[in-house]
């Protein structure tokens, strides 16, 4: 039987009609920016910070290799920044008014917390709708959280750490974020609390020419663990939609933390997102990621190994169907000694659709006992199939060890002809070849994850034969 996580994926290509409290209107400017904080209700700092965001925004340029997603088609004067019910974050799912209920409802949201999450979110266009945890969690000290109400509630913990991992000019896209930013999760976990089941947040466009611009934050403490789940879905649009994130993860002396992200947009949707994540000595991050849809993906999960014995590790998936170009890879720098980390990236380019990786190795001057492996493959599923690979590797000093490999394949069509000679139809023999292409990354997510997550790379496949 096919659960409840399946047909939400699935069938995410829905909306519901929404009358908004608060719609800042089209185009971007300081008015854009004063009307956001004032809807939040905003400290005067934040709203200078915002100010100064948008004013570096506008300074900056796009990297060059961005034209190859056809990112000009964005016109930033027809995006919506800003669009609130404008009601509190509920806590129980009575309380959600009933559109957004149903929404979510339709997602597996309630369905999902029920059976195995800790803590769940759930975020409609620019704000939560849904936030709670469980009580003996509460009763640890953990803190999750929409970001509105980290910075009102957490300020002490929530200011320490905000922008310092992700600086508001690191690029065009994360000064974007800083100017307009809304919801979003934070999460504090304690020293020496371990959070054994997922917390999760869910992220919902629903209106058309809108930008989605949540900010997260996680500060797992000394000796603390949590695993974090965020899923995203948009209906289908006519008009472009923008979702450009920042999430910044902080893992303090021998902390361990697990993000994983499932992210099926739909075809009107660029996702521009910066995900940076410092582990301190001893540390331990590892980022799973799964992209399908969009129109264009750039999104590179990094991670500064900055303590001694610090550890990383990035597991990637992209599926990129007809007329989709995912940019998608990892980033890594060792700036301790005997550090370590490992990359696997995977990609599937069906019909016309482009995939590509981008990523960075670095090891600082001086260090020594610093290891690396990075795997990229790559398969084609037809003749107009494009794949690319475009690694840069900044290895200073002898005593580290980093090893690249890169491999690009067409779908074994020998393969395909023996499953269709014993009984298997050609679409499920496709399905079947690209999954166990991709099988060994799938089983690093959870398995109610896992398992929804190859029926959904089946359907896309199957896609490819018309």
């Amino acid at each position: 039987m096919e659960s409840e996580i399946y047909n939400a994926q699935r069938d995410s290509d829905f909306r519901c009609d929404v009358t908004y409290a608060y719609d800042s209107g089209y185009g971007l400017s300081h008015g854009t920016v004063d009307y956001i904080s004032a809807a939040k209700g905003e400290e005067a700092w934040l709203r200078e910070f915002r100010h100064g965001a948008l004013d570096t925004f506008f300074s900056k340029t796009l990297p060059p290799w961005f034209d190859c997603g056809n990112i000009g088609a964005i016109d930033f004067s027809k995006i919506r920044y800003y669009l609130a019910h404008g009601e509190e974050v509920k806590q129980t799912w009575e309380d959600v008014p009933d559109r957004i209920k149903e929404t979510f409802a339709r997602l597996g949201v309630p369905e999902n917390e029920r059976k195995f999450l800790a803590g769940v979110e759930a975020q409609f266009d620019s704000e939560a709708a849904y936030s709670r945890m469980r009580d003996a969690l509460l009763k640890r000290g953990v803190i999750f959280v929409d970001s509105t109400v980290g910075l009102r509630d957490y300020a002490h913990i929530f200011r320490k750490f905000f922008a310092t991992v992700v600086p508001v000019a690191d690029n065009k896209f994360s000064a974007l974020n800083s100017a307009v930013f809304s919801g979003g999760s934070f999460i504090y976990v304690p020293a020496g609390v371990k959070v054994e089941q997922p917390l999760q947040a869910y992220f919902r466009i629903n209106s058309e020419s809108f930008g989605q611009f949540e900010r997260t934050l996680i500060v797992v403490d000394e000796g603390a663990e949590v695993t974090y789940l965020e899923g995203c879905t948009a209906p289908r649009f006519d008009t472009s939609n923008l979702h450009s994130a920042v999430v910044e993860v902080v893992a303090l002396a021998g902390a361990k933390i697990q993000y994983i992200t499932v992210q099926n947009w739909s075809n009107s949707v660029y996702n521009l997102v910066t995900k940076r994540a410092v582990a301190h000595a001893g540390a331990d991050i590892r980022w799973i990621d799964c992209n399908i849809g969009s129109k264009f993906t750039a999104k590179y999960p990094a991670i500064i190994l900055k303590g001694e014995r610090a550890r990383g590790e990035i597991l990637s998936i992209a599926v990129a169907s007809s007329g989709q170009h995912h940019d998608t890879g990892a980033k890594v720098v060792h700036l301790a000694n005997n550090t370590s980390s490992n990359i696997t990236s995977k990609s599937v380019s069906i019909r016309d659709g482009v995939a590509s990786y981008r990523g960075l190795l670095r090891t600082g001057p001086g260090l020594s006992g610093c290891k690396n492996k990075t795997r990229c493959d790559a398969l084609l599923l037809n003749g107009e199939s494009k794949s690319s690979t475009h690694p840069k590797i900044q290895a200073i000093g002898g005593k580290n060890r980093v090893e690249h490999e890169a491999s690009v394949s067409r779908i074994d069509g020998e393969q395909i002809f023996y499953m269709m000679q014993r009984g298997i139809g050609e679409k499920h023999a496709v399905s079947l070849s690209v999954n166990g292409f991709v099988n060994d990354l799938i089983r690093e997510f959870p398995m109610e994850y896992g398992v929804e997550l190859k029926r959904l790379i089946e359907l896309e496949a199957e896609n490819s034969l018309g």
